[in-house]
Formats: structure tokens, C-alpha cells, sequence
């Protein structure tokens, strides 16, 4: 058996070191410390040279999540169109698509420098705008389009929030950031006053929208409401006679509204502006070829999810007139300052400029 030598100095690991034994020392500590400044710098310029790449032209991650808010995506990747309009920029985009659950998971990968744009409520826009400003200064690029947002129970007692009781647990993409449970504090406040906006987070729990609609359909579970959106909320409703709209988000939010937006850090708009312009110019024609052709963007649709989702309830969402696609945010600045009012922002957002970046196809929104 090999044995180790201790790690404890020994009385003659004290003594002195002369002679030839301490110029080979000298000698060796000094080529140590070059090699090690050199290997650093080297380190350096592989970062600093990655950091360029990830920010480059003609690179794009978006992350999105689940369901029909996010079909613009769903076409701009079905038929390429992103990179149609970047070839016609001059520039070849290598679009990835990444499926996340949550804002504040998201926010995290977007800050983290793995994704480039971020898909998620306006909720965990407004958190990340908020935190970093002065710094990677992260606003939203797009809307994705309005739609009702529908928090369903499937608790024959819950008939509005003041029913909810200890035993009732509701679903959303994320605690206390999502847009979900951004809107149900904002009706908590409308209800019982600002101090209580936060009322109802303790009943809150972070689920998919899949699995939330999965255990809504089902019945027997903890969770006995789900705060979601088109087609999850549609197929609670359908596929479970118990199940009740107990909120709707317009009613909450004064009117039709973008729920759902894409958002960036200032260095990604600055450093890739011909592809930034292609993905704008791709959601702008996502949005005309589902108006023009809706049976063919829920093939679509059916296409990049999968699943059994009913083709003709697809339709119906998408033929639903309180459902618009448009890339111009609608009525996103009174949860903002409605977040503000209550501290969970520092920064007070005053106008849309302040959130989103400046573009001709989003001046105009609010």
C-alpha cells in the first residue's frame, strides 16, 4: 500500500533551503507563474471570444413555454420565417427553440447568457426590467399577441377568489412572478385592498401548464384551481363538467391585454441588430398568416406540441375575437405600475419606452 505523505509540516519541512535546491526553486516558481499568467490570458481571450459569438449576428435562442400564446413562435419556426427575412438582411440565423417552464426560470437562463430571447408573461418582464436596469438593461422586444387568461376550479365552492380557502391549492407557471400570479395579486388588491395584494400567494403552487390541466381535468388532487391559458384553460373547461371560471384576466386588467411578450438584454439588440430585425419582421408575418389562415396555424400548432389536442377547440381559440395576434403590446402599463404601488418594483415604469425597446411596429402599444 502507497502511503500518502501528511499534510501536517513535519519540523524539518522548516528548515532552511540553501544552495543549488533553492535556485532550482526560484527558478521553478517563476516559469510556474508565467505559465500560470499566460494560461489565464488565454482563458481570458477563450471567454471573451465566446461571449462574442454568443452575441453575434446570425445566432438566436428563444426560449417559449406552453400553449397557443405562444403561436407565433410556433409558425415563425414552422415556416422558417426568421430566417427568410434574415437571408434577405444578408445574414444566415441559426434559430434554436427552447421549451421552459416558469419566468423565473427563464429569466434566469436569459441573464445566464444561455438563451438570447426570452418568452414569457409580461410579469416576469416587469421583475427583470426592474432588477436590471443600469446594468444589462433587459426590455421586451414584442408582444405575442392578446388573450384572456382564465383562472378555472374545479371546486364547486369557488365561485370567486374570496371562496378560495387553506385546503385549495392553485396552479401557475410560477409563484409570485408569473403573469398569472401577477394578475391574481392585482384582483387580490381590487378586492380587499393594496395591502392584501399578496393575499392569495400562499395557496399558489409552480406547475406546468400540462400537468395543471392534467389534474384539473382529473379531479382528486390538491390542486383545485389552475390560472393558465388557451388551449389549457379551454380543455378544463370542456373535459370537466365541475369545472368553473372563477376569473377572467380582461376583467382584472380593464380590457384585452398582452399577457405574454418577448424579451432581450440591450447588449443582444445592440450587438445583433440585422437579427433582431428579422425576428420582428418574422412575428409580423407569423401574425398576418394566422389571421389570413387559421385552420393551417393550428395544423401547426398540432404539429410542434403534439399530444391529443382537439383540433376544432383549437380553432375556437384561435376564431375567438377576444384573442389578437400582434406583436404591439396592449395594456401591459397598469400591472407595471400597479407592481410598483405595492413594492414589488423599485423603478416606477411610466410609459412603454421605458420597457421596451424603441421600434416602429411597437410604438404606439401601452
Amino acid at each position: 500500500m502507497t502511503t500518502l505523505p501528511s499534510a501536517t509540516p513535519t519540523p524539518q519541512s522548516h528548515r532552511p533551503v540553501h544552495g543549488p535546491l533553492r535556485h532550482f526553486l526560484r527558478r521553478f516558481l517563476r516559469r510556474a507563474t508565467r505559465r500560470a499568467a499566460v494560461l489565464c490570458s488565454v482563458v481570458g481571450l477563450l471567454l471573451g471570444a465566446q461571449g462574442v459569438a454568443q452575441a453575434a449576428e446570425g445566432q438566436l435562442r428563444i426560449a417559449q413555454q406552453f400553449g397557443i400564446v405562444y403561436l407565433l413562435l410556433n409558425v415563425a419556426q414552422d415556416q422558417k420565417l426568421i430566417e427568410k427575412h434574415g437571408k434577405a438582411a444578408g445574414v444566415d440565423i441559426r434559430v434554436e427553440f427552447v421549451k421552459l417552464s416558469g419566468g423565473a426560470v427563464i429569466n434566469d437562463a436569459l441573464l445566464a447568457g444561455t438563451i438570447d430571447i426570452a418568452g414569457a408573461g409580461v410579469g416576469p418582464l416587469f421583475t427583470l426590467w426592474d432588477r436590471t436596469r443600469g446594468r444589462q438593461n433587459v426590455k421586451g422586444v414584442a408582444s405575442l399577441g392578446n388573450f384572456p387568461y382564465y383562472l378555472v376550479s374545479n371546486n364547486p365552492a369557488v365561485k370567486t377568489i374570496a371562496d378560495f380557502t387553506d385546503q385549495d391549492r392553485i396552479a401557475l407557471p410560477a409563484v409570485g412572478v408569473s403573469v398569472q400570479s401577477r394578475i391574481l395579486q392585482l384582483a387580490s388588491a381590487q378586492r380587499w385592498g393594496d395591502p392584501a395584494f399578496n393575499r392569495l400567494d400562499k395557496l399558489q403552487v409552480a406547475l406546468p401548464h400540462p400537468d395543471a390541466a392534467a389534474a384539473i381535468i382529473k379531479g382528486g388532487t390538491e390542486i383545485t384551481a389552475h390560472f393558465g391559458n388557451p388551449p389549457f384553460q379551454e380543455q378544463e373547461l370542456a373535459a370537466n363538467p365541475a369545472a368553473q371560471i372563477v376569473l377572467k384576466s380582461y376583467d382584472v386588467l380593464g380590457g384585452p391585454a398582452s399577457a405574454t411578450v418577448l424579451y432581450a438584454t440591450e447588449k443582444f439588440r445592440s450587438d445583433s441588430p440585422k437579427t433582431y430585425r428579422a425576428l420582428l419582421d418574422a412575428l409580423d408575418e407569423a401574425a398576418r398568416f394566422i389571421a389570413a389562415q387559421p385552420e393551417q396555424a393550428a395544423d401547426i400548432y398540432l404539429r410542434t406540441h403534439g399530444g391529443n389536442t382537439d383540433r376544432q377547440l383549437l380553432l375556437q381559440v384561435l376564431k375567438n375575437p377576444e384573442v389578437q395576434f400582434q406583436i404591439r403590446p396592449q395594456n401591459t402599463l397598469g400591472l407595471g405600475q400597479f407592481l410598483h404601488r405595492v413594492g414589488a418594483l423599485k423603478h416606477q415604469p411610466v410609459a412603454l419606452k421605458d420597457y421596451f425597446f424603441d421600434d416602429p411596429r411597437i410604438a404606439g402599444g401601452n
